[in-house]
């Protein structure tokens, strides 16, 4: 039968091999979220998910945090006009363009967390196991558990 051909590589980036030394790798990624203020936002997911921030001993512009493996990251940016999005989206005001999701085991403890880090619980609730909260800065994120 027909040969699959090899998928191919990004053009200017190597991937790398989990074998490697993580911080000797250069193939990290992850989305960059605009906020006010990088490192507190930072601070904020670092504590909900137990990641390690990044970007504390910048010049306050952006940080990042990530989960200690791997070389996925969440990035955050200093937007000095940053608007918070409205959530439920509404005609001619600021939407939301991404959001993060979280799975949890145990969504009611999960909420309460995000909540005591300065989250706050969405009045509109769509989904029977999802929770979308707003992080300090005005993001809409979720947490979800599988049922």
């Amino acid at each position: 039968g027909p040969h699959p051909l090899p998928m191919p590589l990004m053009r200017g980036r190597t991937k790398g091999h989990a074998s490697t030394d993580r911080w000797a790798r250069h193939d990290w990624w992850g989305p960059t979220i605009d906020t006010p203020d990088p490192l507190a936002l930072a601070r904020f997911y670092g504590a909900l998910l137990d990641w390690e921030v990044t970007g504390a001993d910048g010049d306050g512009t952006s940080a990042g945090i990530n989960p200690g493996e791997g070389v996925a990251y969440i990035g955050f940016e200093q937007v000095d006009d940053y608007e918070p999005p409205v959530w439920p989206g509404q005609p001619g005001k600021q939407r939301m363009m991404m959001h993060l999701s979280f799975e949890v085991t145990d969504l009611e403890a999960a909420v309460r967390h995000a909540v005591d880090l300065g989250a706050r619980l969405a009045e509109y609730q769509p989904l029977h196991s999802t929770r979308t909260l707003f992080d300090p800065h005005g993001h809409p994120f979720c947490l979800y558990s599988a049922e």
